[in-house]
């Protein structure tokens, strides 16, 4: 709760924030209303927890700042905290209703007390064409981790948020309950694209004899210094002997394989002060040899642009499904082959790499695949332009027939005269479809610094693609933001 108010709501408490305006000093019951909403305000953004208020040293604090104010019970807090995010949700729930697409996540986590915990966050594009976002929950899931049951969650959540039909994907990783509860709800899933990386790079260590030999001596010496206190000062007065700034070695995280080709990394720029400072001291670690180093380095290079990737497609305030086929064209590696070999005829990457005017067709590693996406964006072109003309047609046959008394006998020729319509209407549909999707594709291509959704804003002479693109640009490429909302989930939980 505390993590929604203050990531996803922060206009919210804006009105508290203070500022260098100089206004007159509020009394009474004012000045005590405005001192209770910045302490709430505090609590919220740095998620302090309620029991601050009953702490001496914060009350001794307070009563410096101002003898007269009476601090709020930890109960009071509490119950304005539980207020003012019902306020928030139920504005957050009215905006999100309006958003014709949305795409959701959803992640699993165990908390330190090995509670299991469901979350789900709703991604889209505002009227404004700007990308949005909203945690829809963080809730304890007390049940068995059956597709059956997250299916059954997630239903449930997407219903009270009023996004039943809206919803275009849904990303998670790649576990088979969770794939398979997407499944049964009939939405489309797509794979965390970070996840799919990290599991073709882990491979490819794992797989390969010296450098998983490396990395386990390179675990053994970050341990070292990361558990002694002596190996530390040693190291640290080894970098201020060559002038260098003080730096830490990294250990790597069995669920990220950044973290190590951060540590690998790491260890590249601390060699000289690790090599010295290891020889200060009295132990049994095995150090890093030049060949190793040799090895390391070359790896490294390989590694890059996984690197690159993942913090590429990671960031919620860009658009990133419509990266994934391109990224995975310019790092095309045996490793991918696997488990990407497909990624184009996936239709929602496709639809979003070809509706992203950086990329379009250039963005597709096979010109059939390319081809393939264009005809699909025109069917769905085509079908916006028919659903609107059926409403429009629908609309005039009733201000027509309301007009003028129907025929008293069956008209014969009604059928014929129907399909005849349709089939016209259909053609119409098709060709004009068509020919906004040539003349978006034979536009000028928007150089790659550029965002994609500041330019549909600018070129709603394609309406009915701009509204595609909405639909497509919004879709994530990872499930990243449900582990951000754990990361500040587990402070409030575990802590």
């Amino acid at each position: 709760m505390l993590h929604h108010l203050r990531s996803k709501h922060p206009n919210a408490l804006a009105n508290e924030t203070p500022t260098t305006e100089h206004h007159s000093a509020p009394t009474g019951e004012g000045r005590k209303k405005e001192l209770d909403d910045a302490l709430i305000n505090m609590i919220v953004k740095d998620l302090q927890p309620f029991s601050i208020v009953e702490d001496e040293g914060f009350k001794a604090f307070v009563n410096k700042l101002d003898p007269t104010y009476v601090l709020p019970t930890r109960k009071t807090v509490k119950t304005v905290v539980r207020h003012k995010y019902r306020e928030e949700k139920e504005k957050a729930m009215a905006h999100v209703k309006n958003i014709p697409s949305v795409c959701l996540t959803a992640d699993m986590w165990p908390s330190l007390t090995m509670e299991s915990y469901l979350g789900v966050t709703c991604h889209y594009t505002d009227s404004n064409t700007e990308l949005g976002s909203v945690v829809l929950g963080v809730s304890k899931f007390p049940k068995s981790h059956t597709a059956d049951s997250i299916k059954e969650a997630l239903s449930e959540l997407i219903s009270d948020w009023g996004l039943t039909g809206s919803v275009a994907a849904m990303v998670t990783d790649n576990a088979a309950n969770m794939v398979s509860a997407i499944q049964k709800l009939g939405l489309h899933h797509l794979p965390c694209f970070a996840h799919t990386i990290n599991l073709i790079v882990k491979r490819a260590v794992e797989e390969h004899e010296v450098m998983a030999d490396i990395r386990s001596k390179a675990r053994r010496v970050v341990s070292y210094f990361r558990s002694s206190t002596n190996a530390t000062e040693k190291l640290i007065l080894a970098q201020e002997r060559m002038g260098r700034q003080a730096l830490k070695l990294l250990q790597e995280v069995d669920t990220r394989w950044n973290s190590t080709h951060d540590m690998l990394q790491r260890l590249i720029d601390l060699r000289e002060p690790v090599g010295a400072a290891l020889a200060s001291l009295s132990n049994d670690i095995m150090p890093l040899s030049s060949a190793d180093f040799d090895i390391i380095s070359e790896s490294l290079e390989v590694l890059a642009p996984f690197k690159y990737a993942t913090e590429e497609v990671s960031g919620e305030k860009r658009v990133s499904a419509s990266k994934i086929i391109s990224i995975i064209r310019m790092i095309h590696h045996k490793y991918i082959n696997k488990r990407c070999s497909n990624v184009e005829s996936i239709r929602v990457l496709a639809l979003a790499t070809l509706l992203d005017p950086r990329f379009k067709t250039l963005g597709f590693g096979s010109q059939d695949n390319a081809r393939e996406a264009e005809r699909l964006m025109t069917a769905e072109c085509a079908s916006i332009i028919r659903l609107t003309s059926e409403h429009a047609s629908q609309a005039e046959a009733s201000s027509s027939q309301a007009a003028q008394n129907p025929p008293s006998s069956d008209n014969l020729w009604q059928l014929l005269d129907s399909r005849v319509s349709e089939t016209q209407r259909h053609h119409s549909c098709n060709a004009d479809a068509t020919i906004e999707v040539k003349r978006y594709i034979s536009d000028a291509y928007l150089p790659r610094s550029e965002d994609p959704l500041k330019y549909w804003q600018a070129h709603k002479q394609y309406p009915h693609l701009y509204t595609l693109a909405r639909k497509y640009l919004a879709i994530t490429a990872t499930s990243v933001p449900c582990e951000r909302i754990f990361s500040k989930a587990g402070d409030v939980i575990s802590k």
